[in-house]
């Protein structure tokens, strides 16, 4: 008995050790993901274009059906990760502002907690990044192909795909980090942003099929807001020949440009000898869209599993949490569409999976709305810090644990301010997740959408205004005053 307890004590005191430790916290965030593009989510395409590494993360954590982001474009998205507040109070509304890094972020406060902190790969945000032991960032959107890397203050020339170098970055840095103290690397890949250009290994992905079309490719936006009507994301008219790759936005090496050419001039020369108008030039635009978008994550998730080798094989795996997810979702061709910006739901949501050994259940699913504005109080709580109060988001480590916090948010505010991008108005609304009420206050449109999202999951009809629905909307009208009261937004 004596020999039992014995080793039932030290097992004890070794687990407490375990939970004191600080963990590792490797965030791998990409640029315009959609669910529809990750397998582990089991939309349309997860059997066509699979993603193994990405799904292993799923497989051994947990996948949250319902992440959502407050304001659907790629700079304001980064800062509310790094400031857990909305855009109205971290400064950054759109892509065209200048991102204050003299503010509290969660690399600066993680700092003072003893860790070690870095960011590879993509910054966006203009500044020069602040709070992080080493930084080494693409200017501006960069390039797919031979990336300049602002690295530590100094410009440094790549040769190679972007993909690829950004990972090798990043593992060089877990190799020459100061291995006594905890980490907090913030891996950021361009991909699969456009312009599309795919890995040469992978120009070749899915030429012998046809990808399949989503039912809404064709949207005429009848029974909508005129809001929608008015964009200037179509695949159709919009989408561009850089983003068509008629011709191509990276500067190649000699080698690189003859096999990527080659791989591209005889297809275009077909396309464009056979005229099309109409709707087969919009399923050829569609086709040649969607493979290299879904090339370009091809080689994302090979890379992810890169990452995932690494901490295998240096024994990384027990005290390291790994969550990926992007800054916001994307259309692949639902609604003719390209782009983001709008609060319909593939561009509202975004991919969220989290692995944390022996905290979270292998294979878990999540169904409660959790946001962006929820990553830098987790990060903190992660770490053993007290998040700061005015942070808006909560942590979401107890959600990791299997709790579903009785004061869960039970709704979602989104707000989007850059006019006129992509022919998208201003907007802001609520989601429950079952329905959906969004404002459009331009006075050149003064209208309003409502979307019971039970019977109607593609958003193809607006209801706002039907006596049916009055009550449901009333209700909604009252809680987006509440939540825009909660987060300090002024009428």
């Amino acid at each position: 008995m004596k020999k039992i307890s014995f080793w039932l004590l030290f097992l004890s005191l070794y687990q407490h050790s375990l939970c004191g430790k600080q963990p590792n916290i490797l965030f791998i965030f990409t640029d315009d993901h959609a669910l529809n593009a990750i397998s582990a989510y089991e939309g349309p395409l997860a059997k066509i274009a699979p993603t193994p590494h990405l799904d292993r993360i799923a497989k051994e954590g947990m996948l949250f059906d319902h992440c959502l982001v407050t304001n659907s474009i790629c700079a304001p998205s980064r800062a509310v990760v790094l400031t857990g507040k909305y855009s109205h109070l971290n400064g950054q509304l759109t892509n065209r502002n200048v991102f204050d890094g003299s503010q509290q972020t969660v690399p600066k406060l993680l700092k003072k907690e003893g860790y070690q902190t870095a960011i590879v790969g993509k910054w966006h945000l203009k500044s020069t990044p602040t709070g992080f032991d080493h930084f080494e960032v693409l200017k501006g959107q960069g390039h797919y192909y031979n990336p300049l890397l602002f690295t530590n203050g100094m410009d440094v020339n790549h040769v190679g795909y972007t993909t690829d170098i950004i990972t090798d970055q990043a593992l060089d840095w877990l190799d020459q980090r100061d291995k006594k103290k905890p980490f907090f690397l913030m891996c950021q890949h361009k991909a699969p942003h456009g312009k599309w250009e795919p890995a040469l290994r992978h120009l070749h992905e899915f030429d012998d099929m046809e990808i399949p079309e989503p039912p809404t490719l064709f949207d005429d936006y009848s029974d909508r807001s005129p809001a929608s009507a008015q964009h200037e994301m179509g695949i159709a008219d919009h989408i561009g020949e850089k983003r068509l790759m008629l011709s191509y936005a990276s500067k190649f090496t000699p080698e690189q440009f003859n096999q990527f050419d080659q791989a591209f001039r005889p297809k275009n020369e077909a396309f464009i000898k056979a005229q099309l108008t109409g709707k087969q030039r919009t399923r050829w635009h569609y086709q040649r869209y969607i493979k290299n978008y879904l090339r370009c994550v091809k080689a994302v998730d090979e890379n992810i599993g890169r990452m995932l080798e690494y901490l295998d094989r240096n024994g990384l795996v027990g005290n390291t949490i790994v969550i990926y997810s992007s800054d916001q979702g994307f259309w692949l061709g639902e609604h003719g569409w390209f782009d983001k910006r709008w609060m319909y739901e593939e561009s509202l949501h975004t991919p969220l999976l989290v692995r944390w050994p022996d905290r979270i259940k292998p294979q878990s699913k999540n169904d409660l709305l959790v946001s962006n504005l929820d990553f830098a109080p987790t990060f903190l709580e992660l770490a053993g810090a007290q998040p700061p109060r005015d942070m808006q988001g909560k942590s979401l480590v107890p959600v990791f644990k299997g709790a579903k916090p009785k004061d869960w948010r039970k709704t979602h505010y989104y707000h989007y301010y850059e006019a006129g991008g992509h022919g998208v108005p201003i907007h802001y609304g609520v989601t429950d997740g079952r329905q959906k009420l969004i404002r459009f206050p331009d006075p050149n449109l003064n209208t309003w959408e409502y979307f019971n999202l039970d019977k109607d999951p593609m958003e193809m009809k607006n209801l706002y205004g039907k006596k049916s629905y009055a009550t449901n909307i009333e209700a909604m009208k009252k809680e987006l005053h509440r939540l825009r009261k909660l987060y300090k937004i002024e009428d």
